[in-house]
């Protein structure tokens, strides 16, 4: 049997979550099968009921692909109740070049990836850099409050 993996992830707005992190991953947004439209089109086609699609559902893309077919494909899904608690699992991204990079390069590169992301809607929760470790990195989250680090 044949496995395949996506991540999915809980949202108000996928949309909104499409654009955050196509610009955090180096991602586009996933079109829709040869000779539909859009996803809507395609759900129909394949017999998913109009009264199971939420309005506006599969209207502009709500996964994002690796242009370069490595990483795995991202759904944002729909839910209607809001993020409460802290989240159980986490996306760490890893720009720094890890450990053979000198830690005030790996800084600098954590850094312009921060401010970057920040631009884009994230927002700070804190700098993980205790005193006398070789380790930098930013624990922020995604506009939805998405828990994530850039290392």
């Amino acid at each position: 049997m044949d496995v395949t993996m996506q991540l999915t992830i809980d949202c108000a707005d996928p949309q909104r979550l499409v654009d955050f992190w196509c610009e955090a991953l180096g991602y586009v947004p996933e079109p829709p099968p040869d000779g539909h439209i859009n996803w809507r089109d395609y759900w129909t086609a394949m017999g998913v009921p109009e009264a199971e699609l939420p309005a506006g559902a599969g209207m502009t893309p709500e996964s994002i692909i690796d242009p370069a077919g490595r990483g795995p494909r991202v759904w944002f899904q729909r839910v209607p109740e809001p993020k409460v608690v802290k989240n159980r699992l986490h996306l760490d991204l890893k720009v720094s070049g890890g450990r053979g990079v000198a830690l005030a390069v790996r800084v600098q590169r954590v850094n312009a990836m921060v401010e970057r992301l920040t631009s884009a809607g994230a927002t700070t929760l804190r700098i993980l850099d205790e005193p006398g470790e070789d380790h930098f990195g930013v624990l922020l989250c995604d506009p939805e409050g998405n828990e994530f680090c850039v290392a």
